[in-house]
């Protein structure tokens, strides 16, 4: 996960994460909680960035997880500044302020929840992520 992670960062030359083990008991925590309360809804009042997957009927690998979000660049004009569509797992991913990653997976016997936390958070409305 870490290293799919820092391949999309690498593209637009943004440093690579470090990954933290207290993030990724957090991310653990909701994926479990989500799997378990059959949902699916980011974490109400977030002190880290959060990005989150799910998959039905198969199982998803971390370039899967990753993949999904690093495709919509495609939707994200860095000169605007602007997302046509939804950008903001990609924008999250290769937010240059953003040091430390941590995610989890929580399964069923019919769908995944991946959950990745990121310290600093990003998104920051106006702001650049790279």
């Amino acid at each position: 996960m870490l290293i799919a992670h820092n391949q999309v960062r690498e593209r637009v030359e943004v440093p690579p994460l470090r990954w933290s083990d207290r993030l990724a008991a957090q991310a653990q925590d909701w994926a479990s909680r989500l799997v378990s309360e059959d949902q699916f809804y980011h974490r109400p009042h977030p002190i880290f960035g959060e990005n989150l997957f799910e998959i039905t009927g198969r199982r998803a690998s971390p370039a899967d997880v990753v993949g999904y979000w690093s495709s919509e660049s495609k939707d994200y004009s860095y000169p605007a500044n602007t997302c046509r569509d939804i950008c903001g797992h990609y924008t999250q991913l290769v937010w240059s302020g953003t040091r430390e990653v941590g995610c989890a997976v929580a399964r069923d016997s019919l769908r995944e929840v991946w959950v990745c936390n990121y310290n600093p958070p990003g998104n920051w409305v106006g702001e650049r992520p790279y």
